[in-house]
């Protein structure tokens, strides 16, 4: 992984100057298997199949606080608003994280977001056209 051009993608998921396909496109050509964002520490980390992992920051202010409380259907919601509606990542950011989500993984070769809460709740995501390898 090269270091500067995870760290400028991870800046044009905060900007929104690139679609996010785009950008999840170019993480998967750096060699990014998966990523991390944790709202609690406002991070994004970067992990490649060979154990590397990059870090960036999470830079909004004002984020909503992390709800204590779960709210699987504010979530789902939020997540189709950004799959359907070109929603913003940080409008998405404000309503996981008022829906109680503390952080999430995205597994890009899994083609998955799994979703967590404060208090260990979980909601997996699958991408939009993904399947589970068992169905």
């Amino acid at each position: 992984m090269n270091a500067d051009a995870v760290s400028s993608l991870a800046k044009a998921t905060l900007d929104g100057s690139l679609p996010f396909p785009q950008i999840v496109g170019e993480l998967i050509a750096q060699g990014v298997e998966y990523y991390n964002v944790d709202y609690a520490s406002k991070s994004f980390t970067f992990y490649s199949a060979a154990g590397a992992a990059i870090s960036a920051p999470l830079s909004f202010e004002g984020l909503s606080p992390i709800s204590q409380d779960w709210d699987a259907t504010a979530l789902r919601e939020a997540i189709r608003d950004s799959q359907q509606n070109d929603q913003k990542f940080r409008q998405f950011c404000d309503r996981a994280m008022a829906a109680g989500v503390q952080g999430y993984f995205a597994f890009l070769r899994g083609q998955r977001v799994t979703y967590l809460g404060r208090a260990g709740d979980e909601h997996v995501e699958w991408f939009p056209g993904a399947k589970p390898s068992d169905a």
